[in-house]
Formats: structure tokens, sequence, C-alpha cells
């Protein structure tokens, strides 16, 4: 590491985080910032003009249909590091609107989602890309005047999340991410479950248990030629430079229509460089569901202990099994390990109340640990009655649409950048516990370990030159 990342890095100081955070209701209260065009008579009408940055497993197979799907938004790009990616990404739009007889667009394709943003007719993105490269790609975009749909996790690392977080704040924009529980239909699981739990069918909550899945390792293969199609270097973005391999990135597979692969599991799912594993990648789900059940979602854990199974490969080294106790205002204790069915249970002294998706398989959980619980379950049933609930919140069936219609209304989405920010630190949290494998003590306000240096050193990571949100940050302007 060079003196000048050095000092960088020490510039992120416990002062400037905390200087740099201010008070969630002041974020809440930030003004925002209408684009000139929603502003019309005919501004309820107007449709919301969408640029896609990403074009891989998670936007063609959940953004890209959303966006399309709510019918309130035109697609005008599609901007991908893999070029083929960004081809296959536009002709897929294209079918949509072809299977809904909606008009086409024309759509534009970019290797480099920098020359997506420099466009002045695009109002809003969504970022669908791997979890490195949230932060800058999303800081990017508030600087450009876009609104953002931003895939989970938040960001890689704590001190992004911090960056990130203030930096909506400051902009006006209106920033979702996609934690799609929140609108997740149509049965609405979550939302009921995290209902009848503020309403006191549990009676008073003492525990949270989480399941989570885990991702398998492989040994590692060795270097390929760098497709020509795909920018490396910028893929890489501020993680260190390290040879190409396949299993490292996304698969390069051509399917028997002519069309890339973009369904198959990509490789940096498993690589801490660019992923910290499930525990953020399914955890960001899971974590946000339980503080909103625990109506804790702009606080934190104090207290975290865990244990995990790293690998030694240097390739496929995410955790693998692992055991976290996190303890929270209340004394309300959470767990979350592989051995327990994917999902959240909320346990209090008057019973239970679980929740999952619909399906115990998913293409990110393919094993699925099977259970006899159902996607809403109880100790007793009676704990499900709808009737007489203390606590009611915003129905929703389509994460897309919801913020699409804070587009255009300004108003907050229901998983705004400050919630993000809150669950997406907890699943950090978690991973420094498993990583040190011992007792850790935080301050929730001061969002910092208390005396522990070793542990607050791992909430920040060095960035590659000219790459990285923390020194785009200390810029004024998002230059090239």
């Amino acid at each position: 590491m060079t003196d000048k990342t050095s000092d960088h890095r020490e510039s992120i100081s416990r002062r400037s985080f905390i200087q740099r955070t201010g008070a969630t209701a002041a974020v809440f209260a930030a003004p925002l910032v209408i684009p000139s065009r929603l502003l019309g008579k005919d501004a309820p009408s107007n449709r919301v003009r969408v640029g896609c940055i990403g074009a891989g497993r998670i936007a063609q197979g959940h953004d890209m249909p959303g966006v399309v799907g709510a019918d309130l938004a035109d697609i005008l790009a599609v901007a991908d590091l893999d070029s083929r990616r960004a081809a296959s990404g536009k002709s897929r739009i294209e079918r949509m609107l072809a299977s809904r007889n909606a008009p086409k667009p024309t759509i534009g394709v970019y290797q480099d989602y920098r020359e997506l943003l420099a466009r002045t007719d695009i109002d809003a993105v969504t970022i669908s890309l791997p979890d490195h490269q949230h932060a800058e790609v999303a800081l990017r975009a508030l600087r450009a005047g876009k609104d953002v749909y931003l895939q989970k996790p938040f960001t890689m690392t704590h001190a992004e999340g911090l960056i990130l977080r203030d930096a909506v704040a400051g902009s006006g924009r209106i920033l979702q991410v996609g934690s799609q529980q929140r609108s997740w239909g149509p049965n609405e699981q979550f939302r009921k479950a995290v209902e009848l739990v503020r309403s006191g069918r549990v009676g008073t909550l003492r525990r949270v248990e989480i399941g989570l899945p885990i991702d398998p390792t492989a040994p590692d293969s060795p270097e390929q030629p760098v497709p020509p199609n795909l920018n490396y270097d910028m893929w890489l973005g501020p993680t260190p430079v390290v040879y190409y391999t396949e299993q490292r990135v996304h698969p390069q597979r051509t399917l028997a229509n002519g069309e890339p692969d973009v369904n198959s599991r990509p490789g940096w799912l498993r690589n801490e460089n660019y992923s910290l594993g499930m525990i953020t990648g399914w955890g960001a789900h899971h974590f946000d569901t339980a503080h909103w059940g625990m109506d804790m979602e702009l606080t934190g854990p104090s207290r975290i202990e865990g244990r995990g199974e790293f690998p030694t490969n240097k390739i496929w080294n995410v955790h693998g099994k692992y055991h976290v106790e996190l303890t929270y205002p209340g004394n309300i204790k959470m767990t979350v390990s592989d051995e327990l069915p994917n999902g959240i249970k909320f346990i209090g002294d008057e019973g239970w109340i679980f929740v999952s998706r619909d399906s115990s398989q998913t293409a990110s959980d393919p094993t699925g640990r099977q259970t006899s619980l159902k996607s809403l379950d109880a100790s007793d049933p009676r704990l499900l009655d709808p009737a007489g609930l203390k606590v009611e919140l915003p129905h929703s069936t389509s994460h897309h649409k919801n913020w699409l219609e804070c587009v255009q209304s300004r108003k907050q989405p229901l998983a705004p950048a400050p919630i993000a920010h809150a669950s997406n630190t907890a699943c950090i949290l978690s991973w420094i516990a498993m990583k040190l494998n011992r007792p850790l003590t935080w301050d929730a306000k001061a969002e910092r370990f208390v005396n522990d240096a070793e542990a607050n050193a791992m909430l920040t990571r060095p960035e590659r030159a000219p790459y990285g949100a923390l020194r785009l940050a200390q810029s004024k302007t998002a230059t090239r």
C-alpha cells in the first residue's frame, strides 16, 4: 500500500465519520429536488426515463422486468462493462416490450456507465452491479442528478455506507435499495409479519432468529485471457489487480440462442474482494426485515459475537458455516446461522411468528434448508389473525413501482438510504465478528467499535486509484 493510500485511509478518521453523519431526522427532512420535466401540468402522467447500469442476472431477471412491469417508466439506455451483456440487456428490454405490445423507445447501449450518466434526458437509473461497485457508481449517479434504484447490499464497506447515506441526504435525490421483501407480493407476508409483531402478538419481543444459506467453495481456476468484450480493469474498480479467470467474474458462455449466459450464478459472489458472502447477500434482506419487525430500523446492535469457517482458496473464499449472536436495545438477542431455516423468527414471551419467502429454494439458495414451517407461520394460528392490528404499514407488491412512484411524488420510498445503511451495517459487523472470532462492542450512535482499533480498521478498505467512493467523495465533482 502506497503512502498516498495510507494517508487517505488515515483521513477517514472517527471524527470525520461522525462529522459527516448527520441526524437521521435531517436525512428524511432533506429537500427533494424534482426533475423539471415532472413539474408540468401533466406531471402525474409523465413517465420516468430510466437507464439500467448493469445487465447481468439480477438486472435481466429482476430489475429490468420490475421497471417495465411498473408501467411508469421508459428504459432509454443500458450500460455494462461487458459489451455482450449490454447488448443482451437491450434485447431483453425489447422482448419484454414486444410481449406487452408496448412502444419501443430507442435504447442506447454503453460499455462505460459514465456515458449513460452524462445523458441529460435520463431521470433515474437502476444499479445492478457487484457489491464492490455499488458505492462509487451510486455516488456518481447522485452527482449526475439521477434518482437511483440500488441493488442490495447498500455498500461493500461501512465507510462507503456513511458516505453514500449522507450523499443521498445532501442531494435531494430519491434512492431505493433493493430490499424487496418490503414489497413482497402477492401475499405480502413480510409486511404482515412485521405488523403482527409490532402490534404485540408475540408479547414482549425477546429473541430473533435469522436463517441464511451459505455458498460452496471450489479449487482456484488458472489464469485466462481477458475477454475482449470486458473492461476488466474497470470491473476490478477499487479492488487489487489480480489475474483474470471466469471463475472470479461472471460466465462468458454463449447459449444456443446466441445470447450470453446471464442466468448462472456469477463467481464474484464468492470472493471477498467483491462480496462478503451470504451474510450480506441474503443477510441484507433478512436483517432489514428483522429491524423492521423490531422497530429498530435506524439503530443497531451493541454487542456482536461470531464465528465462521473461511476457505483458504484465493478465489471462492467467502464464509462457509457460521454462527453470530447480536444484542440489541432492550436486551433483544438475535441469532444468525446457516443451521436455521431460511427466514426470520420473532420470539416473544407469548409465542413466535416466522416469515420467509414463498419457497425454500431460490436461485441464490439452491439447496434450501427444508422446513415444515409455512412462509407465514406462528406458534399458535390465532397470532396471525389480522383483526385489531395496532400497527399498519404501507402496502406494496412492487418494489420498483414504489420507487418510480416516489420519483414522481418525491416522497421517501420503502427502503431509503438510512434504513438500508443500518441493516447493511449489522451484516458487516457480523462479518467482522466472524473474522475476529471474539466479542465486539459497538457504539451505534458514533458508529464505531468501542476501544478496538483492529475491528475499526475493518470498517473500510484501501482503494486502488483512480477508483473508489472514498476517493470520489473527497473530490468536488464526479470527474472522469
